[in-house]
């Protein structure tokens, strides 16, 4: 099975699950997983000994996209998951990281796609909101 059709697959199970448990009612659940999905180049960056500082910063990026996503304009989650896709192809081409493996820029492609397209389905089905700041 090719890394972008597995990706793919998982992200439909991602989904399927946070459905059935209703984790997806909570925009914190969306945002957690962007921040996890890009913290995983800082991972491999420590692993290799390389580029950890220039992953932290994208990963930061990507982190503060979650965070007023979360609490602003909730599509921004989903559009946020689908640039990490977009950033998964580019990434090689940006920064020296032999921790990656081959195949994760295509599986993380997939799993990406299909997260930030359900984020955004959610958003404007109103199924899920913006986190309340009086509640916190």
């Amino acid at each position: 099975m090719s890394p972008i059709v597995f990706g793919l697959i998982l992200g439909i199970a991602i989904t399927f699950a946070a459905r059935i448990t209703e984790f997806d009612a909570d925009s914190s659940y969306h945002a957690t997983l962007l921040v996890v999905i890009a913290t995983y180049y800082v991972l491999f960056a420590y692993m290799s000994g390389e580029a950890i500082i220039e992953e932290i910063l994208f990963a930061s990026g990507f982190s503060a996209i979650a965070l007023l996503g979360t609490y602003r304009w909730l599509p921004l989650i989903g559009i946020g998951l689908i640039l990490h896709g977009i950033f998964d192809l580019v990434h090689p081409h940006l920064l020296s990281n032999p921790g990656v493996p081959a195949w994760w820029p295509f599986f993380c492609l997939g799993v990406d796609v299909v997260l930030g397209t359900s984020v955004i389905f959610l958003s404007h089905t109103g199924r899920v909101n913006l986190r309340d700041q009086s509640n916190d």
